[in-house]
């Protein structure tokens, strides 16, 4: 086996991880968490939802099931080129899944953290057990535990970029546009049954879970060769676990990366595997995953999918969202904490909004416009996110069509004017609505 050097780990990452070539393909992947409707405070064992969706045959729109280590289930789409074959062949899947475990009492739920159950662990594969071991004696035991067991999200993945100025542009405004992305969608204000005083307890656990591999690479105000960042940032993080030659999987062994690469060791089959347990909210692995946004309940998870493609596929819309997401772009605390609360992201949140809706029959995605306005109507124009729904405000998707918000004039307008974010105050988190309630509805090869 070839050994690395460092100079291998940058030209593998600029090869692979920024590979580049025209933009135009999106693709999403929706984790959910699995309760029983007769008893949404009980943990549903993984083999019985995975033995009744094995049992319904795979989904026809392509999408790959796979499961977190807490049971939680994920749907991964292929690349599409068109948004709308996206989001209908993703709801399809979706909508079959749920099919399968229905009839068994069981329900996807959208949430970014479990707001009711204490993680449990149920993963059998030996690397998620390094990995629990690893954040243990990394001193992140409530942290790791709660990320993998208890975490949903909505992910985003997008093309790096045409040629290297494109993609380094790209890298530049999606870190920009994270914290707002982070407010907008904030929905996990509970974990384990208690207000956390979060609208994003799923950011706010990713942020105090070991730094070396979860903080934005992305911070600061740095620029530069976005490979030669992610080289760095990766041969800085500490090695997560080992999987020897002779088949075992040893745990924190206790170095970075750089300093197994003076051992001599590691060959490129270790990099690509260390480089999967490194968890920024923008990853870049050919394409750009968007990690940091919630689990929505209801039928809202295309919403970030469509926004934040319009605002890095569409020129305008970019511009658009350049301006106002810079401004912001450090304010990921901020975000996780008091979501649109905030005025400043608040502002950002109407702008880009306003934008993406513009860009979308640009796109070619007219047909998610009403959805995108209905979301921009509920919660962006109100200052409020999915984490401010008490229960008796729950989601759209909870009442049939025709109750849902009228749009007599167009949302995109009256997104430009700010003024509603003008001097807002910053206001606690309030209870959200039972897990069970009103819910409906990401493949892990690498570790989350």
């Amino acid at each position: 086996m070839t050994r690395l050097t460092v100079d291998d780990v940058y030209q593998h990452i600029r090869g692979v991880c920024f590979k580049t070539g025209p933009p135009g393909t999106v693709g999403a992947e929706t984790e959910w968490i699995v309760v029983d409707a007769a008893d949404p405070a009980a943990h549903v064992p993984a083999e019985r939802v995975r033995a009744l969706v094995d049992g319904a045959g795979p989904p026809a729109g392509g999408s790959k099931v796979t499961y977190e280590p807490g049971g939680q289930l994920e749907l991964s789409s292929a690349p599409f080129q068109a948004l709308d074959d996206l989001t209908a062949a993703l709801g399809r899947d979706i909508a079959h899944v749920q099919d399968a475990i229905a009839p068994d009492g069981l329900a996807l739920v959208g949430h970014g953290v479990d707001p009711v159950r204490r993680p449990r662990f149920q993963a059998d594969h030996p690397r998620y057990a390094c990995m629990r071991d690893y954040f243990r004696a990394g001193g992140f035991r409530d942290a790791g535990m709660a990320m993998m067991c208890s975490t949903a999200s909505v992910q985003v993945n997008l093309d790096i970029g045409a040629d290297d100025p494109d993609a380094s542009r790209r890298w530049r405004l999606v870190h920009a546009l994270g914290p707002v992305l982070v407010a907008a969608f904030a929905n996990s204000p509970l974990r384990a049954g208690r207000p956390t005083g979060m609208r994003s307890s799923r950011q706010a656990i990713w942020t105090e879970l070991d730094p070396c591999r979860t903080l934005p690479v992305l911070r600061d105000g740095a620029d530069g060769d976005p490979a030669e960042a992610w080289t760095r940032y990766a041969l800085d993080a500490q090695v997560m676990l080992v999987h020897t030659p002779d088949g075992r999987w040893v745990s924190a062994p206790g170095m970075s990366f750089r300093e197994w690469l003076d051992k001599g060791e590691p060959g490129e089959e270790d990099l690509a595997y260390h480089l999967s347990t490194l968890f920024p909210p923008v990853r870049p692995r050919g394409w750009l995953e968007l990690r940091m946004i919630d689990a929505l309940p209801g039928p809202y998870w295309p919403v970030p999918v469509a926004v934040a493609t319009a605002l890095l596929d569409d020129p305008a819309a970019s511009r658009a969202a350049e301006a106002a997401a810079e401004p912001v772009a450090d304010r990921w605390a901020s975000a996780a904490c008091h979501g649109l609360a905030d005025p400043a992201l608040a502002r950002a949140a109407l702008a880009c909004f306003a934008a993406a809706l513009d860009a979308l029959p640009r796109l070619g995605a007219s047909g998610l416009v009403p959805l995108v306005e209905e979301y921009a109507d509920r919660y962006v124009l109100q200052g409020r996110c999915p984490a401010d729904d008490g229960p008796a405000d729950g989601p759209a998707a909870g009442r049939p069509a025709a109750d849902r918000p009228d749009h007599d004039s167009p949302t995109a307008d009256r997104l430009t004017d700010d003024r509603r974010a003008d001097d807002r105050p910053v206001a606690a988190s309030p209870a959200v609505e039972h897990p069970a309630a009103g819910s409906q509805t990401r493949p892990m090869e690498d570790p989350t």
